[in-house]
């Protein structure tokens, strides 16, 4: 039985289990409810359990259609492409409010991911007081990994909405209404329970249980471990001490409790990180072919891959919502006007950062879009203008396992972990003295490696760029950038800019690149970007990706120049138009409307998304939010 069909019965079987775990007085007992006792002394039916915990990344204003559709952009590397100021907009551009529509739901994200925790304390009370993983070594793997999962769910509210309520036994009649804690007190809890976790888990591929990435490894337990350690030694918006839940606007800051200092925290995250490097078996793959298998849903355990969000094969909205742009693609949507992907992109400037040798560059930052060829059946490619950048990494062509039909859901697993990931944290760590002694030699050789894999046949380069750095600054500033390479598009950057207290630092930055590219495209490159199409139908493009300032035509045949909507010859980075009256030359309103795009409001006072207003009210007077909302 698949993981998610087992999925669906576990959240039944956790309903089920709720029902006497209340006190008296708050349910009526069915007689065809199952006792906690026969639930969770029992295996296969506390595995239901467990995999029931997962069931709400499905769920439509979850994960599938809100969370992560929303989280993780506007950055300094990601831009949502929309320039149209409405509600989905305000979200990227750090303007929501409680009452906004696309979170403002009794069923939307904040909702389902507590109720996600509620069933995870549901299944660990349970194997704890009946599954006896004291001498039951299965109990305590399903015990490790429901530990895991609650991790999990909690690292995804902190991402989103900074303070939340500390939720960690099953609800009572006393503990249904509560405020909000400081997310100090959850930190704590979450890492002492990942460390009891590591006793119970397998490394990836060791047991049937980790045989695939959509079920947490050992590898993923302490990778998830250093990055809460990050986290929670890290700035972040914060309400003044002992103001938590009521309405303080904070500050961005560090923690003040001695138990989440870096010097407590990193020389535990390193020991972590060290371990998957040296004992889980990962290691780097092939970047294109990671990002091919990804699309074609392999997760198959124990290569760079370490943890996806579950979703069944017809489930997900990923690459719905990230893949590269079809505009009227029938072969793979559901008509001639039908368009998918291209939600978000790379802001335009990151492509130039990168390194022509670098790989991940045309795999990361794509401007071109798939359109309907002439024949009306099948997709060509097609530039997709200067403003409109794509992941490339995500691909509905790419998907032949479940090919994609064209609906609201593509089967995607989104990449939560992967063994980069590992490496550039403990990069990051080990550059740190606060690691108790700095070893940068250790924090060079992981950021080689994965900076070598980047720079597949010309690795010397990779090796010159690293043995050239030296001191802790240099370090650092280097992984800030390697990230950015890295991990474009997979939605990692808000969270690290946070706790680095770079966000609205390196946003301004992008932003002023990104004015003064478009002030000066003219002069960086010539009057036309030349294209043809090669024997495979991909396109091929001359003018932009060395920055040509010649209009001379390159060598060989079937080369167009780029035509504006009129078929008029034109030039491709084009932001400035003449201005009516004086018949000077001034930024074009889309080019503007791109500059004004990235926030509406100061970042560091807008980390988080607000609990929404649906929330709020039922909560009896209980719960509030902060940051000035």
């Amino acid at each position: 039985m698949k993981l998610l069909n087992k999925i669906l019965i576990g959240a039944g079987m956790i309903a089920a289990a709720a029902l006497t775990s209340c006190e008296d007085g708050l349910t009526t007992p069915v007689q065809s409810s199952f006792d906690a006792e026969k639930v969770f002394a029992n295996y296969t039916l506390a595995e239901y359990n467990v995999f029931g915990i997962y069931e709400v990344f499905g769920h439509t204003n979850c994960h599938r259609g809100r969370y992560l559709p929303w989280y993780g952009f506007n950055t300094d590397i990601e831009l949502y492409n929309s320039t149209k100021a409405d509600e989905k907009s305000s979200i990227a551009r750090y303007s929501s409010t409680a009452t906004n529509g696309q979170l403002n739901l009794a069923n939307g994200p904040y909702n389902e991911l507590m109720g996600g925790i509620e069933r995870a304390n549901l299944a660990i009370q349970g194997i704890r007081d009946y599954g006896n993983p004291a001498e039951n070594a299965d109990m305590a793997a399903l015990l490790g990994e429901a530990l895991c999962a609650r991790a999990l769910l909690y690292t995804e509210l902190l991402k989103a909405y900074g303070e939340v309520p500390a939720r960690f036994e099953p609800i009572s009649a006393e503990t249904i209404y509560i405020n909000k804690s400081d997310k100090d007190v959850i930190y704590k809890q979450l890492l002492a329970d990942l460390e009891e976790a590591f006793g119970y888990m397998a490394w990836p591929g060791k047991s049937a249980v980790t045989a695939t990435t959509d079920r947490p490894s050992l590898a993923f337990a302490k990778g998830l471990y250093a990055r809460l350690c990050l986290m929670a030694s890290g700035y972040s918006l914060r309400p003044d001490e002992g103001t938590v839940g009521t309405g303080n606007a904070g500050t961005v800051r560090l923690s003040n409790d001695p138990d989440l200092q870096k010097e407590v925290l990193y020389p535990k995250a390193l020991a972590a990180l060290k371990d998957v490097i040296e004992n889980s078996g990962l290691s780097l793959m092939d970047y294109e072919q990671l990002w091919k298998e990804f699309n074609n849903m392999d997760i198959a355990a124990g290569k760079e891959v370490i943890y996806v969000i579950p979703s069944s094969d017809t489930r997900g909205r990923w690459n719905y919502t990230f893949a590269i742009r079809t505009d009227g693609n029938p072969e793979w949507t559901s008509g001639p006007t039908s368009s998918r992907g291209g939600t978000a992109g790379p802001v335009p400037t990151l492509y130039w950062k990168y390194e022509k040798e670098d790989v991940r560059r045309d795999l990361s930052c794509v401007n071109w879009k798939w359109v309907l060829g002439p024949d009306g059946k099948k997709n060509v490619q097609a530039l997709a203008g200067p403003n409109d950048w794509y992941f490339g990494k995500f691909r509905l062509e790419w998907q032949t396992k479940v090919p994609y039909n064209g609906g609201n859901d593509d089967g995607i697993k989104p990449i939560y972990m992967r063994y980069a990931d590992i490496l550039l944290m403990a990069a990051e760590i080990a550059n740190d003295p606060a690691c108790g002694a700095r070893d940068e030699q250790f924090a060079k050789d992981c950021l080689l490696k994965v900076r070598q894999r980047a720079y597949k046949g010309n690795e010397g380069m990779a090796t010159a760029y690293v043995n050239g750095l030296s001191g802790q600054e240099a370090v650092f500033n280097a992984i800030v950038d390697e990230r950015a390479f890295e991990f474009v598009g997979e939605m990692l950057r808000k969270q690290d800019l946070i706790r680095w207290n770079l966000l609205k630092t390196k946003m301004d930055e992008s932003k002023a690149e990104l004015k003064a590219w478009m002030d000066n495209a003219g002069n960086d490159f010539g009057p036309a970007v030349w294209y043809r199409y090669a024997a495979d139908g991909s396109l091929e493009t001359y003018g932009y990706h060395e920055k040509i300032t010649t209009s001379a035509a390159p060598e060989g045949e079937g080369w167009e120049c780029y035509k504006d909507s009129k078929g008029v010859v034109s030039t491709y980075f084009k932001f400035t138009s003449e201005d009516k009256e004086t018949g000077a030359e001034v930024q074009s309103a889309s080019a503007q409307e791109k500059l004004d795009s990235f926030y509406d409001i100061d970042p560091d006072t807008r980390q988080w998304w607000p609990i929404p207003e649906a929330t709020l009210v039922n909560s009896q007077g209980t719960l509030f939010n902060d940051y000035g909302f």
